[in-house]
C-alpha cells in the first residue's frame, strides 16, 4: 500500500531567517522592530515564532482534568450545605468552601460527601481547638484543609495572633494530621488583584511558600490559589511557569511536594457598568486555566463584585465551565498548550525572570522581610499605577467602561455589594497589600452623577 504523502511534504522548509527577510521586504524600508512589542512584565513578542528558535520546557502536566469548583461562603450552615448540594447536583465536581470563623463542620458536610467530588475547605481564621477537631473530621474523607497565615499577613497586615504563635499552630496541625492531609495553601490571587504583573505573581506565590519551607513546614501537597487575568497566552503560560519553577525548586531541596493549583477569574478587570461584559472575559480567563493545567477553576460570577450570592449568577458561572470541559472539548486540553512555539517562548521568558526575582528576594532577606519592609508592596503598587495609568489613557480596554460606555446605564440601585476599596484604618505590623479593581475611579464618578 502506498505512503499517504503529509500534506506539509508538498512544501519546501522555511528557516526563520527566511521568514525574517520576507518580513523586511515586505514592509518596504519601514523599521521591523516597530513590530516588536512590550509588555509591562518587561517580556517583547516576537511577530512570529519558528521551530529554529524553539526550546521546549519540562513542565509537569496535571494528574487529572480541570474539576468545576464552585466557591460558597460559610456564613449559615445549612444554606451553605443546601446549595452545595445543589451545585454538585447541577454539574459541579468540587467545592471551595470558605469560613472565617468556626462553624459546624458535621452539619455542612451532611450527606455531601459523594466519592466523586473534591471538597477545598479554606480556613480564614485560627483556632486551634477547633482546627484539631476538624482535622479528625476531615481525615480519610475527599476534604483537604486551606490555611495561609502568610495570606493573611499579605492581606490583613497582621498575624492571627504573632509570628511565633502562627507557625506553632500550623505545626502542631500537621503533627496531628500526621501529614496524611493537605493543610497548608498559597493564596496568589491577592497579587494578581492588586494589580502585580505576572512575573510578579509568580514569583511572589513560590517566595510565599518558600517561606513554609523556611520555618520546617514540608507539606505532602499544596495548593496554590492563583487569580487568572484577561491576556490569553500569558495567562496560561503564567501557570506552566509556576509549574515549571516549582518542580525545579522542589527537586533541587529534594523535597516530595506535590503542587496542586486552584484557579479563579481576577476581579481587577471586572466591572458593574455593562457588566455582562465580565462573561466574556470570564470565559477567556477560564480558558486560559483549563489550557494552563489548573486542576480546579473556581466558577466566579459575572455579577459577584456587586451582587450577593444569586442562583442565576452560580449557574451562568458554572455552565461556563461545563460548555467549556464537555462541549467545547476542553477536558483534556492543557496538553494542547505544549509544544507550541509562542507559549513554550513565553512560559520560558516567564520563568526565567521569575526564577531571578526570586533569588534578589532570597538574597535580600527572604519574602517576610521584603514584606516587613514594605518592598513587596511598593513593587505591587508600583506595577498597578503603571496598569492603571495605561486604563485611564485607554491604552488597556476595558470595554463598556473606558471604551464604548453606555452612559444610560444606571447602577446606583442595583448595588447589594460595595464594590470599592474599603478604608479601615487599624494599626498593622505592615503595610497591607489591598486588592483594587480598574474600573473604580471611572465607576465612582459615573454613581455620583446619576
Amino acid at each position: 500500500m502506498a505512503k499517504t504523502p503529509f500534506l506539509f511534504d508538498e512544501f519546501s522548509p522555511v528557516s526563520a531567517k527566511e521568514w525574517k527577510q520576507k518580513i523586511q521586504f515586505d514592509l518596504k524600508g519601514a523599521d521591523y522592530n516597530a513590530l516588536l512589542t512590550s509588555t509591562n512584565d518587561g517580556i517583547t513578542i516576537n511577530p512570529f515564532y519558528h521551530l529554529d528558535t524553539f526550546e521546549t520546557l519540562e513542565v509537569p502536566n496535571p494528574k487529572h482534568d480541570s474539576k468545576i469548583c464552585q466557591q460558597i461562603f460559610v456564613d449559615s450552615e445549612k444554606i451553605a450545605n443546601k446549595i452545595a448540594k445543589d451545585a454538585i447536583l447541577k454539574g459541579a465536581d468540587s467545592v471551595n468552601f470558605i469560613a472565617t470563623k468556626p462553624f459546624d463542620f458535621e452539619l455542612v458536610f451532611k450527606d455531601l460527601l459523594p466519592d466523586k467530588v473534591s471538597f477545598i475547605l479554606e480556613i480564614r481564621f485560627l483556632k486551634e481547638d477547633f482546627l484539631t477537631e476538624l482535622i479528625h473530621f476531615v481525615t480519610e474523607k475527599n476534604i483537604v484543609l486551606f490555611i495561609d497565615i502568610i495570606g493573611n499577613l499579605a492581606r490583613s497586615g497582621n498575624w492571627f495572633f504573632s509570628k511565633k504563635e502562627d507557625f506553632e499552630i500550623v505545626k502542631k496541625l500537621l503533627r496531628e494530621s500526621e501529614n496524611k492531609i493537605n493543610i497548608i495553601g498559597v493564596d496568589a490571587a491577592l497579587y494578581q488583584n492588586s494589580g502585580a504583573n505576572n512575573i510578579q505573581q509568580i514569583t511572589y506565590a513560590l517566595a510565599h511558600f518558600l517561606v513554609y519551607l523556611d520555618y520546617g513546614i514540608v507539606p505532602e501537597k499544596v495548593f496554590f490559589k492563583m487569580a487568572i487575568g484577561s491576556n490569553y497566552f500569558f495567562e496560561i503560560s503564567k501557570i506552566r511557569a509556576l509549574r515549571f519553577l516549582f518542580d525545579l525548586i522542589t527537586k533541587e531541596m529534594e523535597i516530595d511536594c506535590e503542587m496542586k493549583v486552584m484557579a479563579i477569574p481576577s476581579k481587577r478587570n471586572k466591572t458593574i457598568y455593562d457588566y455582562n461584559v465580565n462573561m466574556l472575559r470570564t470565559t477567556t480567563e477560564k480558558m486560559s486555566a483549563m489550557l494552563g493545567g489548573a486542576e480546579y477553576i473556581c466558577s466566579f460570577p459575572y455579577d459577584a463584585i456587586y451582587h450577593k450570592s444569586n442562583d442565576f449568577g452560580e449557574r451562568i458561572a458554572r455552565n461556563q465551565l461545563l460548555v467549556l470541559k464537555e462541549e467545547s472539548y476542553f477536558k483534556d486540553a492543557y496538553k494542547v498548550a505544549d509544544g507550541s512555539y509562542y507559549i513554550e517562548k513565553i512560559t520560558l521568558q516567564l520563568a526565567e525572570k521569575a526564577l531571578k526575582l526570586l533569588k534578589d528576594i532570597d538574597k535580600n532577606g527572604g519574602f517576610l522581610q521584603q514584606l516587613k519592609k514594605g518592598t513587596i508592596q511598593r513593587k505591587i503598587e508600583e506595577s498597578a499605577k503603571k496598569e492603571q495609568t495605561q486604563f485611564d489613557k485607554g491604552e488597556l480596554v476595558l470595554l463598556g467602561t473606558n471604551k464604548y460606555p453606555n452612559e444610560k446605564d444606571k447602577m446606583k440601585d442595583n448595588l447589594e455589594l460595595f464594590p470599592f476599596v474599603k478604608y479601615k484604618p487599624r494599626k498593622t505590623i505592615i503595610k497591607p497589600i489591598i486588592e483594587k479593581r480598574l474600573a473604580e475611579k471611572i465607576e465612582l464618578e459615573r454613581l455620583e452623577k446619576e
